[in-house]
Protein backbone atom coordinates (compact mmCIF):
# COMPACT_ATOMS: atom_id res chain seq x y z
CA UNK A 1 0.00 0.00 0.00
CA UNK A 2 1.37 3.47 -0.98
CA UNK A 3 1.06 6.50 1.27
CA UNK A 4 0.68 9.18 -0.30
CA UNK A 5 2.71 12.55 1.33
CA UNK A 6 0.73 15.69 -0.06
CA UNK A 7 1.04 19.35 1.11
CA UNK A 8 -2.47 20.62 1.64
CA UNK A 9 -2.96 24.23 1.32
CA UNK A 10 -5.10 25.02 4.31
CA UNK A 11 -4.92 28.87 2.72
CA UNK A 12 -7.43 27.81 -0.23
CA UNK A 13 -10.10 25.75 2.34
CA UNK A 14 -13.14 27.68 3.73
CA UNK A 15 -13.12 28.14 7.40
CA UNK A 16 -15.80 25.04 7.83
CA UNK A 17 -13.92 23.25 5.40
CA UNK A 18 -10.75 23.67 7.41
CA UNK A 19 -13.42 22.69 10.40
CA UNK A 20 -14.34 19.47 8.98
CA UNK A 21 -11.06 18.97 8.04
CA UNK A 22 -9.89 19.37 11.44
CA UNK A 23 -12.57 17.01 12.66
CA UNK A 24 -12.11 14.51 10.75
CA UNK A 25 -7.91 14.84 10.88
CA UNK A 26 -7.40 15.36 14.63
CA UNK A 27 -3.53 14.49 14.72
CA UNK A 28 -2.57 16.92 11.52
CA UNK A 29 -1.24 19.38 14.03
CA UNK A 30 -0.62 22.27 11.04
CA UNK A 31 -4.16 21.97 10.16
CA UNK A 32 -5.20 22.51 13.68
CA UNK A 33 -2.89 25.63 14.13
CA UNK A 34 -4.20 26.99 10.81
CA UNK A 35 -7.33 26.80 11.98
CA UNK A 36 -6.67 28.42 15.74
CA UNK A 37 -5.30 31.25 13.27
CA UNK A 38 -7.69 31.76 11.24
CA UNK A 39 -10.36 31.60 14.34
CA UNK A 40 -8.39 34.05 15.91
CA UNK A 41 -7.05 36.70 13.13
CA UNK A 42 -11.36 36.73 12.76
CA UNK A 43 -12.16 37.81 15.49
CA UNK A 44 -13.72 41.14 15.98
CA UNK A 45 -14.26 41.79 19.48
CA UNK A 46 -12.49 45.16 21.14
CA UNK A 47 -11.08 44.69 24.67
CA UNK A 48 -11.82 48.12 26.64
CA UNK A 49 -9.62 47.49 30.20
CA UNK A 50 -11.22 48.85 33.49
CA UNK A 51 -9.29 51.94 34.16
CA UNK A 52 -7.56 51.06 37.81
CA UNK A 53 -8.78 53.84 39.83
CA UNK A 54 -9.65 53.41 43.67
CA UNK A 55 -13.31 53.92 42.79
CA UNK A 56 -13.96 51.52 39.91
CA UNK A 57 -12.00 48.82 42.30
CA UNK A 58 -14.39 49.29 45.11
CA UNK A 59 -17.46 49.13 42.63
CA UNK A 60 -16.08 45.68 41.26
CA UNK A 61 -15.23 44.19 44.68
CA UNK A 62 -19.29 45.38 45.63
CA UNK A 63 -20.32 43.75 42.16
CA UNK A 64 -18.90 40.52 43.29
CA UNK A 65 -19.55 40.34 46.58
CA UNK A 66 -23.46 41.02 45.53
CA UNK A 67 -22.66 38.38 43.05
CA UNK A 68 -21.50 35.68 45.60
CA UNK A 69 -23.72 36.34 47.93
CA UNK A 70 -26.43 35.84 45.69
CA UNK A 71 -24.80 31.79 44.75
CA UNK A 72 -24.59 31.08 48.32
Amino acid sequence: MEVFNMKIDFSAMSTPELRRYVLQNRDDKPAFYALMDRLNSNTSTTSYPCPNTPENIEIMKQAIRKKLNQIQ
